[in-house]
Protein backbone atom coordinates (compact mmCIF):
# COMPACT_ATOMS: atom_id res chain seq x y z
CA UNK A 1 0.00 0.00 0.00
CA UNK A 2 1.50 3.51 -1.07
CA UNK A 3 2.14 5.72 1.97
CA UNK A 4 1.99 9.59 2.54
CA UNK A 5 5.68 8.78 3.07
CA UNK A 6 6.11 7.62 -0.67
CA UNK A 7 4.27 9.99 -1.98
CA UNK A 8 6.61 12.44 -0.15
CA UNK A 9 9.63 11.06 -1.45
CA UNK A 10 8.41 10.82 -5.48
CA UNK A 11 7.94 14.64 -4.85
CA UNK A 12 11.24 15.69 -3.23
CA UNK A 13 9.30 17.22 0.37
CA UNK A 14 8.78 16.47 3.54
CA UNK A 15 6.00 14.33 4.89
CA UNK A 16 4.17 17.38 6.93
CA UNK A 17 4.38 19.32 3.68
CA UNK A 18 2.77 16.20 1.58
CA UNK A 19 -0.04 15.86 4.36
CA UNK A 20 -0.83 19.85 4.13
CA UNK A 21 -0.96 20.19 0.57
CA UNK A 22 -3.22 17.07 0.51
CA UNK A 23 -5.44 18.87 3.24
CA UNK A 24 -5.44 21.91 1.08
CA UNK A 25 -3.35 24.29 3.77
CA UNK A 26 -2.51 27.57 2.49
CA UNK A 27 1.26 27.61 3.83
CA UNK A 28 2.03 25.41 0.48
CA UNK A 29 2.57 26.94 -2.79
CA UNK A 30 -0.02 26.05 -5.44
CA UNK A 31 2.41 24.72 -7.93
CA UNK A 32 3.58 22.20 -4.73
CA UNK A 33 0.11 21.38 -4.06
CA UNK A 34 -0.55 20.38 -7.19
CA UNK A 35 2.46 18.16 -7.65
CA UNK A 36 1.81 16.49 -4.55
CA UNK A 37 -2.17 15.52 -5.24
CA UNK A 38 -1.10 14.55 -8.63
CA UNK A 39 1.54 12.13 -7.58
CA UNK A 40 -1.02 11.13 -4.52
CA UNK A 41 -3.62 10.27 -7.88
CA UNK A 42 -0.89 8.49 -9.78
CA UNK A 43 0.23 6.26 -7.03
CA UNK A 44 -3.13 5.64 -5.99
CA UNK A 45 -2.33 7.10 -2.61
CA UNK A 46 -5.68 6.73 -0.18
CA UNK A 47 -5.50 8.72 3.19
CA UNK A 48 -5.73 7.00 6.48
CA UNK A 49 -8.91 8.14 7.67
CA UNK A 50 -8.06 6.47 11.35
CA UNK A 51 -4.96 8.71 11.57
CA UNK A 52 -6.32 11.61 10.53
CA UNK A 53 -9.15 11.02 12.70
CA UNK A 54 -6.85 10.96 15.64
CA UNK A 55 -4.90 13.77 14.69
CA UNK A 56 -7.41 16.76 13.50
CA UNK A 57 -10.20 15.36 16.00
CA UNK A 58 -12.62 15.05 13.52
CA UNK A 59 -14.15 12.19 11.08
CA UNK A 60 -15.17 14.20 8.55
CA UNK A 61 -18.45 12.18 8.97
CA UNK A 62 -22.06 13.37 9.20
CA UNK A 63 -25.39 12.35 10.65
CA UNK A 64 -28.52 12.88 8.49
CA UNK A 65 -31.34 12.53 11.00
CA UNK A 66 -34.78 12.33 9.48
CA UNK A 67 -38.08 10.49 10.36
CA UNK A 68 -41.59 11.91 8.97
CA UNK A 69 -45.06 10.37 10.81
CA UNK A 70 -45.56 8.50 7.29
CA UNK A 71 -41.95 6.53 7.61
CA UNK A 72 -41.63 7.29 3.42
CA UNK A 73 -37.82 7.62 4.56
CA UNK A 74 -35.85 8.55 0.91
CA UNK A 75 -38.94 8.38 -1.22
CA UNK A 76 -39.78 11.71 0.62
CA UNK A 77 -40.10 14.16 -2.32
CA UNK A 78 -39.04 17.13 -0.03
CA UNK A 79 -36.65 15.34 1.43
CA UNK A 80 -34.87 13.55 -1.14
CA UNK A 81 -33.91 16.81 -2.78
CA UNK A 82 -32.92 18.83 -0.07
CA UNK A 83 -30.59 15.87 0.51
CA UNK A 84 -29.25 15.82 -3.03
CA UNK A 85 -28.48 19.43 -2.09
CA UNK A 86 -26.60 18.28 1.40
CA UNK A 87 -24.97 15.23 -0.03
CA UNK A 88 -23.28 17.45 -3.14
CA UNK A 89 -21.81 19.89 -1.17
CA UNK A 90 -20.58 17.24 2.03
CA UNK A 91 -18.93 15.57 -0.54
CA UNK A 92 -17.41 18.40 -2.14
CA UNK A 93 -15.69 19.31 0.84
CA UNK A 94 -14.74 15.46 1.65
CA UNK A 95 -17.69 14.62 4.11
CA UNK A 96 -19.21 11.56 4.17
CA UNK A 97 -22.92 11.00 5.22
CA UNK A 98 -23.98 8.55 7.92
CA UNK A 99 -27.99 8.38 8.28
CA UNK A 100 -29.92 7.47 11.82
CA UNK A 101 -32.92 5.97 11.78
CA UNK A 102 -35.67 4.84 14.43
CA UNK A 103 -35.17 1.11 13.16
CA UNK A 104 -36.07 -1.68 15.98
CA UNK A 105 -32.53 -3.12 16.16
CA UNK A 106 -31.10 0.51 17.03
CA UNK A 107 -34.01 1.98 19.67
CA UNK A 108 -31.61 0.57 22.72
CA UNK A 109 -29.90 3.72 21.87
CA UNK A 110 -31.25 7.63 21.58
CA UNK A 111 -30.61 9.28 18.19
CA UNK A 112 -27.70 11.10 20.28
CA UNK A 113 -26.25 8.32 21.75
CA UNK A 114 -25.71 6.52 18.49
CA UNK A 115 -24.52 10.00 16.79
CA UNK A 116 -21.92 9.69 19.93
CA UNK A 117 -20.89 6.18 19.16
CA UNK A 118 -20.52 6.42 15.58
CA UNK A 119 -18.24 9.70 16.16
CA UNK A 120 -20.19 12.11 13.65
CA UNK A 121 -18.85 15.67 13.33
CA UNK A 122 -22.10 16.93 13.37
CA UNK A 123 -25.76 16.68 12.94
CA UNK A 124 -28.52 17.72 9.98
CA UNK A 125 -31.88 17.14 11.71
CA UNK A 126 -34.85 17.55 9.41
CA UNK A 127 -38.62 16.81 9.12
CA UNK A 128 -39.22 15.15 12.46
CA UNK A 129 -40.44 15.51 15.58
CA UNK A 130 -38.72 18.26 17.33
CA UNK A 131 -40.73 18.27 20.57
CA UNK A 132 -39.68 14.70 21.30
CA UNK A 133 -36.81 13.87 24.29
CA UNK A 134 -34.44 12.96 22.07
CA UNK A 135 -34.53 15.32 19.33
CA UNK A 136 -34.32 18.24 22.46
CA UNK A 137 -30.94 15.81 23.88
CA UNK A 138 -29.59 16.23 20.37
CA UNK A 139 -30.60 20.46 19.99
CA UNK A 140 -28.98 20.68 23.61
CA UNK A 141 -26.02 18.32 23.40
CA UNK A 142 -23.05 19.35 22.43
CA UNK A 143 -22.52 17.96 18.81
CA UNK A 144 -22.88 20.62 16.35
CA UNK A 145 -26.15 20.66 14.31
CA UNK A 146 -28.21 22.03 11.96
CA UNK A 147 -32.17 22.26 11.57
CA UNK A 148 -33.74 22.36 8.47
CA UNK A 149 -37.32 23.80 8.94
CA UNK A 150 -37.37 24.45 12.37
CA UNK A 151 -36.23 27.22 14.77
CA UNK A 152 -33.94 26.62 17.91
CA UNK A 153 -32.25 29.44 19.98
CA UNK A 154 -29.19 27.66 20.19
CA UNK A 155 -28.55 26.08 16.31
CA UNK A 156 -28.57 27.20 12.83
CA UNK A 157 -31.55 26.87 10.99
CA UNK A 158 -32.23 26.50 7.00
CA UNK A 159 -36.04 27.64 6.52
CA UNK A 160 -38.12 27.44 3.57
CA UNK A 161 -39.62 30.82 3.21
CA UNK A 162 -42.62 29.60 4.06
CA UNK A 163 -44.27 33.00 4.66
CA UNK A 164 -44.06 34.74 1.67
CA UNK A 165 -44.43 31.63 0.09
CA UNK A 166 -48.12 31.11 1.48
CA UNK A 167 -48.56 35.13 0.35
CA UNK A 168 -47.49 34.46 -2.88
CA UNK A 169 -49.92 31.81 -3.72
CA UNK A 170 -52.81 33.82 -1.85
CA UNK A 171 -52.21 36.80 -3.61
CA UNK A 172 -52.29 35.16 -6.78
CA UNK A 173 -55.87 33.68 -6.11
CA UNK A 174 -57.10 36.75 -5.22
CA UNK A 175 -55.57 38.25 -8.14
CA UNK A 176 -57.42 35.81 -10.25
CA UNK A 177 -60.48 37.02 -8.96
CA UNK A 178 -61.25 34.37 -6.01
CA UNK A 179 -62.39 35.31 -2.51
CA UNK A 180 -63.89 32.35 -1.31
CA UNK A 181 -60.34 30.40 -0.20
CA UNK A 182 -60.59 27.46 1.36
CA UNK A 183 -57.18 25.63 2.91
CA UNK A 184 -56.17 22.19 3.58
CA UNK A 185 -53.17 22.46 5.68
CA UNK A 186 -50.73 20.15 7.36
CA UNK A 187 -50.74 19.19 10.83
CA UNK A 188 -49.23 21.52 13.73
CA UNK A 189 -46.15 22.36 13.47
CA UNK A 190 -43.41 25.69 12.84
CA UNK A 191 -43.69 25.34 8.75
CA UNK A 192 -47.46 24.67 9.37
CA UNK A 193 -47.75 27.64 11.85
CA UNK A 194 -46.09 30.04 9.25
CA UNK A 195 -48.37 28.88 6.35
CA UNK A 196 -51.48 29.31 8.30
CA UNK A 197 -50.95 33.16 9.64
CA UNK A 198 -49.76 33.91 6.16
CA UNK A 199 -52.76 32.56 4.52
CA UNK A 200 -55.39 34.15 7.77
CA UNK A 201 -52.94 37.78 7.24
CA UNK A 202 -53.13 37.83 3.81
CA UNK A 203 -56.11 37.26 3.36
CA UNK A 204 -57.29 39.94 6.63
CA UNK A 205 -54.86 42.42 4.38
CA UNK A 206 -57.13 42.34 1.41
CA UNK A 207 -60.17 42.38 3.46
CA UNK A 208 -61.65 39.19 3.09
CA UNK A 209 -63.34 37.09 5.46
CA UNK A 210 -62.61 33.09 5.87
CA UNK A 211 -65.40 31.02 6.96
CA UNK A 212 -64.03 29.00 9.72
CA UNK A 213 -65.30 25.56 7.67
CA UNK A 214 -62.99 26.54 4.90
CA UNK A 215 -59.77 25.68 6.80
CA UNK A 216 -59.21 22.02 7.61
CA UNK A 217 -56.42 19.75 8.55
CA UNK A 218 -54.47 16.80 6.87
CA UNK A 219 -51.63 15.05 7.14
CA UNK A 220 -48.67 16.15 4.66
CA UNK A 221 -48.26 13.59 1.51
CA UNK A 222 -51.61 12.27 2.83
CA UNK A 223 -54.00 12.49 -0.63
CA UNK A 224 -56.48 10.16 1.06
CA UNK A 225 -56.73 12.26 4.16
CA UNK A 226 -56.75 15.70 1.41
CA UNK A 227 -59.20 13.82 -0.51
CA UNK A 228 -61.82 13.04 2.40
CA UNK A 229 -61.21 17.36 2.75
CA UNK A 230 -62.29 17.88 -0.56
CA UNK A 231 -65.40 16.15 -0.91
CA UNK A 232 -66.49 18.18 2.52
CA UNK A 233 -65.88 21.31 1.04
CA UNK A 234 -67.42 20.49 -2.13
CA UNK A 235 -70.74 18.93 -0.26
CA UNK A 236 -70.60 22.90 1.00
CA UNK A 237 -74.00 24.96 -0.02
CA UNK A 238 -71.25 27.77 -0.22
CA UNK A 239 -68.34 25.88 -1.47
CA UNK A 240 -64.99 27.66 -2.05
CA UNK A 241 -63.97 28.51 -5.73
CA UNK A 242 -60.03 27.93 -4.72
CA UNK A 243 -58.58 25.34 -2.77
CA UNK A 244 -54.94 25.70 -1.47
CA UNK A 245 -53.33 22.03 -0.25
CA UNK A 246 -50.34 21.05 2.26
CA UNK A 247 -48.16 19.69 -0.78
CA UNK A 248 -48.70 18.76 -4.24
CA UNK A 249 -49.16 14.90 -3.63
CA UNK A 250 -52.01 16.18 -1.03
CA UNK A 251 -53.23 18.04 -3.84
CA UNK A 252 -53.87 15.53 -6.41
CA UNK A 253 -55.46 13.76 -4.08
CA UNK A 254 -58.16 16.36 -3.97
CA UNK A 255 -58.39 16.56 -8.13
CA UNK A 256 -58.90 13.01 -8.04
CA UNK A 257 -62.36 13.66 -5.59
CA UNK A 258 -62.74 17.00 -8.06
CA UNK A 259 -62.63 14.99 -11.02
CA UNK A 260 -64.97 11.82 -9.44
CA UNK A 261 -67.51 14.12 -8.83
CA UNK A 262 -68.06 15.57 -12.35
CA UNK A 263 -66.40 18.67 -11.98
CA UNK A 264 -63.52 20.21 -14.20
CA UNK A 265 -60.39 22.18 -13.15
CA UNK A 266 -60.14 25.51 -13.37
CA UNK A 267 -63.50 25.72 -14.91
CA UNK A 268 -65.61 24.24 -12.01
CA UNK A 269 -63.16 24.90 -9.17
CA UNK A 270 -59.39 25.72 -8.81
CA UNK A 271 -56.54 24.22 -6.96
CA UNK A 272 -53.01 25.16 -5.60
CA UNK A 273 -50.31 23.12 -4.40
CA UNK A 274 -47.42 23.76 -2.30
CA UNK A 275 -43.68 22.07 -2.80
CA UNK A 276 -43.45 22.14 -6.84
CA UNK A 277 -42.72 18.42 -7.07
CA UNK A 278 -41.75 17.20 -10.54
CA UNK A 279 -45.25 15.91 -11.02
CA UNK A 280 -47.26 18.92 -10.48
CA UNK A 281 -45.94 20.46 -14.58
CA UNK A 282 -47.14 17.02 -16.23
CA UNK A 283 -50.18 16.81 -14.61
CA UNK A 284 -53.59 17.88 -16.80
CA UNK A 285 -54.17 20.63 -15.99
CA UNK A 286 -50.54 21.82 -14.78
CA UNK A 287 -50.58 22.32 -10.97
CA UNK A 288 -50.07 26.09 -9.67
CA UNK A 289 -48.13 25.80 -6.42
CA UNK A 290 -44.98 27.03 -5.23
CA UNK A 291 -41.47 25.33 -5.71
CA UNK A 292 -39.65 25.00 -3.01
CA UNK A 293 -35.78 25.75 -3.44
CA UNK A 294 -34.82 22.23 -2.37
CA UNK A 295 -31.55 21.93 -3.42
CA UNK A 296 -30.48 25.31 -2.15
CA UNK A 297 -31.99 24.71 1.73
CA UNK A 298 -29.68 21.54 1.51
CA UNK A 299 -26.38 22.42 0.06
CA UNK A 300 -26.88 25.78 2.94
CA UNK A 301 -27.50 23.42 5.61
CA UNK A 302 -24.06 21.40 4.60
CA UNK A 303 -22.14 24.63 4.27
CA UNK A 304 -23.33 26.12 7.87
CA UNK A 305 -22.92 22.64 9.33
CA UNK A 306 -18.90 22.37 7.88
CA UNK A 307 -18.06 25.98 8.75
CA UNK A 308 -19.43 25.00 12.25
CA UNK A 309 -17.28 22.41 12.60
CA UNK A 310 -13.88 23.34 10.74
CA UNK A 311 -14.46 26.69 12.75
CA UNK A 312 -15.84 26.38 15.86
CA UNK A 313 -15.06 29.78 17.69
CA UNK A 314 -16.11 31.56 14.25
CA UNK A 315 -19.94 30.16 14.75
CA UNK A 316 -22.55 32.02 14.74
CA UNK A 317 -25.98 31.02 14.79
CA UNK A 318 -28.23 31.95 11.88
CA UNK A 319 -31.67 31.38 10.58
CA UNK A 320 -30.97 31.40 6.75
CA UNK A 321 -34.17 31.92 4.98
CA UNK A 322 -34.78 30.35 1.66
CA UNK A 323 -37.28 31.99 -0.98
CA UNK A 324 -39.31 29.98 -2.99
CA UNK A 325 -40.81 30.67 -6.60
CA UNK A 326 -44.32 30.74 -7.84
CA UNK A 327 -45.23 28.71 -10.37
CA UNK A 328 -48.29 29.28 -12.50
CA UNK A 329 -49.82 26.79 -13.85
CA UNK A 330 -53.26 26.05 -14.96
CA UNK A 331 -55.14 25.12 -12.10
CA UNK A 332 -56.53 28.64 -10.95
CA UNK A 333 -59.39 29.88 -13.30
CA UNK A 334 -59.36 33.70 -14.16
CA UNK A 335 -62.91 34.99 -12.59
CA UNK A 336 -62.37 38.19 -13.35
CA UNK A 337 -61.89 37.29 -17.20
CA UNK A 338 -64.91 35.70 -16.83
CA UNK A 339 -66.96 38.35 -14.90
CA UNK A 340 -65.63 41.28 -17.73
CA UNK A 341 -66.82 38.84 -20.49
CA UNK A 342 -70.23 38.21 -18.61
CA UNK A 343 -70.78 41.74 -18.55
CA UNK A 344 -69.60 42.46 -21.91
Amino acid sequence: MVSLKDVAQACGVSVATASKALNGHSDVSDATAKRVKEAAQDMGYLPNTVARALKTHRTNNIAVLFSDDAQSGLTHNFFSNVLEGFRAVAEANDYDITFISNNQASRKLSYYERCRSRGVDGIVVACVNFDSPQIREIIYGNIPKVTIDHVFSNCTSIISDNVNGMKDLVEYAISMGHRKIAYIHGKTSSVTQDRLASFYRTLYDHHIQVPEQYVMEADYLDWAGAAYCTRKLLDMRERPTCILYPDDMACIGGMNIIQRTGLRIPEDISVIGYDGQQVSSILTPALTTLRQDTRKIGGSAAEKLISMIEQPKATVIERVVVRGELVKGKSVKNLLKEEAQTAG
